[in-house]
C-alpha cells in the first residue's frame, strides 16, 4: 500500500473495528494492523489477552478470566443485549439518517473543489485534507464492520445446524438484496439505460467505432440522455476501484464505463424475486420449534445486507478516490518542474512530502519516488511470507464462553470462517477446483485482472479470473460471464457479486491466477465447482 493508505488504515481501521466489536459484545476487539515492506499484516487483538498473544489460554483459566475481568464481563452483558434488542437496527437507521448522508455531502465538497486552479500552497492543504478524509472514512467503513458481519453469521450459524444446508444454498436466499454490489453508482447506472433506450441516436453513438472518451463526450452533450449519462460519470468518475491512492478511479477507465452502459442496456443484469421454493424447501428442513427463530433470522439479514458493501462505497472507496485526484494534480505539477518521473509517482509520496515538493522546501528525489513505485506495482502479494512471527490459533469455542456470550461468539466464529474457508482440493494443469458460489455454467475468454490498470482490458463477456474482489470491483462487474478467483469463501465479495448477478462463480481455487492464461477460453461450472481450461 502506499504511504496514505498505510496510515489510514493503522489510524482509521481499529478505531471503528474496535468501536463496532465493543457495542456488540465481541471478544475479537480489533484486528492490530502493521506493515512490512509496504504489505499489509494484522494480528488478532482479544480482549483480555496480553499484547501479542497467539491464542487462547487454556479452557479453565479462559472460563476463570471470564469471570473476572472487567472488560470482559461487560462484553458478556453487551452481547446478550445486543442480539435481544437487534442493535443492527439501530446501526443501520443512522448509517442511512446520519453517517451515509454527510459521508456523501463530504465527499462531494470535496469533489466540487477545481484542484487545477489551486496554487500549490493550496494544493499542499488539500492533500492533507484529503489524506485525513481518508483516515475519517476508513473509521466510517469499520465502525459498520459488527453491523455488517454479525447478522450474517447469527443466521449461518443456526440455519447451518437446523437444516444441514451449506453456506451457498443458505446465502442464495439473499440473492437481490444488496443493490449497490452490482455498480457503485446502480441507480444512475440504471437511469442512464434507460434514457438510453429511448434514443436511437444515443444507442448508434454507444454501439460505434469511436474511442470510449469520444463516446461518453457525445452521449454528455446530447439533449436526449446527457443529464442522465452525466450524473452516471460525476457518481462514478472518482470512486476508487482498489483500496488504495495507487488503485485507478473509475473515471480513469473509459473503455470500462462504456462497456458498462452497453452491458446494462443489453440487460445482463436483471433483479431475482424472492426465490420461494428455495425458501421453502429450507425452512421445511428446520425443525418446527425453530422456524419461527429461523424466520427472525432470515429478515434480519435480509434487513442488514446492503450494508455490507454500502460501507466501503459511501466512505473509504470514494474518498480514496477523491485523494488520487489530489496526488494526480500534485504529480502533474512536479512533473513539469522535474522534482517526478511521471505523475502516477505523486501517489508514492506523503502529504509531508508532497508539500516539501510543491513549495521547494526539500522532500524525496525523483528517482526515490520512482523506485517506490517500481516495488508496489510489481511486487505481489506472493512474494510475501503468509505470516509474519507465527501462525495465530483459532478463537475457543463458543461453548467455553459464559451463556449470554455464546451466541455471538458462536456468529462471528461462523462469520470468519466462511468468510476465509476454502476446501483444500488439488488442481491440476488443466482443472481448478473452488467453492461454487452461485450455480450455473458458463463458457468464455479469462481476464487475469492483477489490478485495477487491467480493468481497461475487460469486454463483456469476459470470465474475471484474480486473487480476490473488493467493493470497489463493481464498476466492471456489469460486463462479466462468470468469476474465478484465488481467494475467499462463501461470504467473500466475489461470491456477493456473483449471486447477485445471477452469473457462475467459483473461489478459493487457490492457482487460477497462475494456471490460467489471460485470454484462454474457460468453462466455469457452477455446479461441480470446477474450472475448466479449454483451449
Amino acid at each position: 500500500m502506499t504511504r496514505i493508505g498505510q496510515v489510514a488504515f493503522l489510524e482509521g481501521f481499529p478505531r471503528g473495528f474496535s468501536e463496532g466489536t465493543a457495542k456488540y459484545g465481541v471478544l475479537l476487539d480489533h484486528l492490530r494492523p502493521g506493515f512490512s515492506q509496504s504489505f499489509l499484516y494484522n494480528q488478532p487483538a482479544a480482549v483480555g489477552a496480553p499484547a501479542g498473544a497467539m491464542g487462547p489460554p487454556p479452557k479453565p483459566v479462559l472460563q476463570v478470566v471470564s469471570r473476572l475481568h472487567p472488560e470482559m464481563r461487560r462484553r458478556h452483558k453487551a452481547a446478550a443485549a445486543a442480539i435481544a434488542g437487534k442493535l443492527w437496527r439501530q446501526d443501520l437507521e443512522e448509517w442511512d439518517r446520519v453517517d451515509k448522508p454527510a459521508a456523501i455531502k463530504a465527499h462531494q465538497a470535496i469533489q466540487a473543489v477545481d484542484v487545477e486552479t489551486l496554487t500549490d500552497l493550496e494544493l499542499a492543504d488539500h492533500v492533507d485534507l484529503c489524506a485525513q478524509h481518508v483516515i475519517d472514512h476508513a473509521y466510517l467503513h469499520h465502525k459498520y464492520t459488527m453491523t455488517a458481519c454479525l447478522p450474517v453469521g447469527d443466521f449461518l450459524a443456526g440455519a447451518i445446524a437446523w437444516t444441514g444446508a451449506d453456506v451457498g444454498e443458505l446465502m442464495g436466499l439473499l440473492r437481490g438484496r444488496s443493490a449497490i454490489s452490482r455498480g457503485f453508482a446502480s441507480a444512475e447506472l440504471d437511469a442512464a439505460a434507460k434514457a438510453l433506450t429511448a434514443s436511437e441516436f444515443a444507442q448508434d453513438v454507444l454501439a460505434g467505432p469511436a474511442a470510449a472518451t469520444d463516446i461518453l463526450a457525445a452521449l454528455s452533450g446530447h439533449p436526449d440522455v446527457g443529464a442522465e449519462v452525466t450524473a452516471y460519470l460525476d457518481a462514478v468518475r472518482w470512486r476508487s476501484v482498489g483500496y488504495d491512492v495507487g488503485d485507478q478511479a473509475a473515471g480513469e477507465l473509459p473503455e470500462v464505463l462504456v462497456e458498462s452502459l452497453r452491458s446494462t442496456l443489453a440487460g445482463s443484469w436483471t433483479s431475482a424475486p424472492d426465490d420461494d421454493s428455495a425458501l421453502t424447501a429450507l425452512r421445511e428442513r428446520v425443525p418446527s420449534e425453530h422456524r419461527d427463530d429461523f424466520d427472525d433470522r432470515l429478515a434480519e439479514v435480509r434487513r442488514t445486507y446492503r450494508i455490507r458493501d454500502e460501507r466501503g462505497v459511501f466512505s473509504d472507496g470514494w474518498a480514496t478516490g477523491l485523494a488520487r485526484r489530489a496526488m494526480l494534480e500534485t504529480g502533474r505539477r512536479l512533473l513539469t518542474t522535474g522534482k517526478l518521473e511521471a505523475a502516477e509517482h505523486a501517489v508514492e509520496l506523503d502529504p509531508s512530502e508532497a508539500r516539501a515538493l510543491l513549495i521547494g522546501s526539500g522532500g524525496p528525489c525523483a528517482a526515490e519516488v520512482a523506485d517506490r513505485f517500481e516495488w508496489r506495482t510489481t511486487t505481489t502479494t506472493s512474494e510475501a511470507p503468509e505470516f509474519l512471527g507465527g501462525t495465530p490459533a483459532p478463537p475457543p469455542p463458543a461453548e467455553w464462553l459464559p451463556a449470554p456470550a455464546r451466541r455471538t461468539a458462536v456468529a462471528i466464529n461462523t462469520f470468519l470462517g466462511t468468510l476465509f474457508g476454502v476446501p483444500d482440493t488439488p488442481n491440476t494443469a488443466t482443472v481448478l477446483t473452488g467453492l461454487s458460489v452461485n450455480a450455473g455454467v458458463y463458457e468464455g475468454p479469462a481476464r487475469l485482472v492483477d489490478s485495477s490498470a487491467d480493468f481497461g482490458r475487460i469486454k463483456q463477456g469476459d470470465v474475471l479470473v484474480t486473487r480476490m474482489t473488493s467493493p470497489y470491483f463493481n464498476v466492471v462487474l456489469p460486463m462479466l460471464g462468470a468469476i474465478v478467483t484465488d481467494r475467499g469463501g462463501q461470504l467473500c465479495h466475489a461470491a456477493i457479486v456473483a449471486r447477485e448477478y445471477g452469473i457462475p462463480g467459483i473461489v478459493g481455487t487457490r492457482d487460477a491466477t497462475k494456471t490460467i492464461p489471460d485470454g484462454a477460453r474457460v468453462r466455469v461450472d457452477g455446479s461441480t465447482g470446477e474450472v475448466r481450461l479449454l483451449e
